[in-house]
């Protein structure tokens, strides 16, 4: 049973997958950052308004035509380190794993051809018609 997990923890796919999910969910946080410090401020100061919880409209006032630098940035450092915690932890790891793996096995041989193995029939049927060993 251990085996069989571990077998499928090691193939690519599941570390791969797993990967994508930290990374997309870490550069949505950028996404979402860059929308609310530099867009959103932007659209404000147009004139823009914002709608409350309770539906009505407020018009923007000065606080929310701030563009936020600093959470651009802090942003963007994150995901750089999250992107290395997860390459260092995880990818590294595992391309070194399976390159281990790949190393140990011996790619089988070709099998023959089709008139490889027709031409050896026929020797050997000489061979025995014959009588030679």
């Amino acid at each position: 049973m251990l085996k069989g997990f571990r077998d499928f923890i090691t193939r690519g796919n599941v570390i791969e997958l797993a990967v994508a999910v930290v990374i997309g969910s870490a550069f949505t946080t950028i996404v979402n950052t860059v929308v609310t410090s530099i867009i959103t401020p932007v659209v404000n100061s147009l004139g823009g308004s914002h709608v409350d919880g309770f539906g009505f409209a407020i018009i923007a006032g000065r606080e929310d035509t701030v563009v936020d630098l600093a959470a651009i940035i802090n942003a963007v450092i994150v995901f750089l380190i999250t992107a290395a915690v997860v390459y260092f932890i995880f990818v590294l790891p595992m391309n070194t794993f399976q390159e281990r793996r790949k190393r140990g096995q011996e790619p089988e041989p070709e099998a023959p051809a089709e008139d490889i193995l027709l031409l050896q029939e026929i020797r050997d049927l000489l061979k025995t018609q014959s009588g030679r060993p």
